[in-house]
């Protein structure tokens, strides 16, 4: 049996629409989203992400990715970014990836993913099944998160569903 994901064992909000130009639900990862390292010699591109549905009263939005597929016994977080503007609602390819960061709005913020870096970090799945990226949208109460950058994406994700109004995903496979 796969492992949960992580908005299957939340408290029930309303749904937001999730969709990307890059990364269609529950087709393969594209090679531009993949890491370049670990052995993978992807483009490590943060994928286009658009929502709509938000609740009126969102202050801020919170995009994350995650592998509950990893073999760590708690998963992989690929992506925590949040303090994205309430007007912000969409993402171009590239926003979550560093040097650059092209298109990421001004005040948003990036915690430490589990590469150990403050980016989008692609899939790196080790040989054998392929693992779902979980790409989900939160639309958040709050203007700020009130965690910084170095946070833990589990301190983070303890803010996110304590703030989150409405949330929505797209979930990619990816294998080797």
């Amino acid at each position: 049996m796969p492992a949960p994901l992580p908005h299957e064992h939340l408290p029930s909000v309303p749904a937001l629409t999730v969709e990307s130009d890059d990364v269609q639900h529950e087709e393969r990862l594209s090679e531009r989203h993949v890491f370049n390292d670990w052995g993978m010699q992807g483009e490590n591109l943060s994928p286009h992400l658009r929502w709509s549905g938000a609740p009126a009263e969102t202050r801020s939005y919170a995009v994350t990715c995650y592998d509950p597929d990893a073999p760590t016994g708690s998963g992989f977080w690929h992506w925590v970014l949040f303090d994205l503007p309430a007007s912000v609602t969409e993402l171009p390819t590239a926003a979550g990836t560093a040097p650059d960061f092209k298109g990421l709005p001004e005040g948003a913020v990036h915690a430490r993913n589990d590469y150990g870096i403050k980016a989008y970090g692609g899939s790196a799945p080790p040989p054998g099944d392929p693992h779902r990226y979980v790409f989900t949208v939160h639309a958040l109460g709050v203007d700020k998160l009130g965690v910084d950058s170095d946070a833990s994406p589990a301190v983070v994700g303890f803010n996110i569903t304590a703030n989150t109004l409405a949330r929505g995903h797209v979930i990619a496979y990816y294998g080797v």
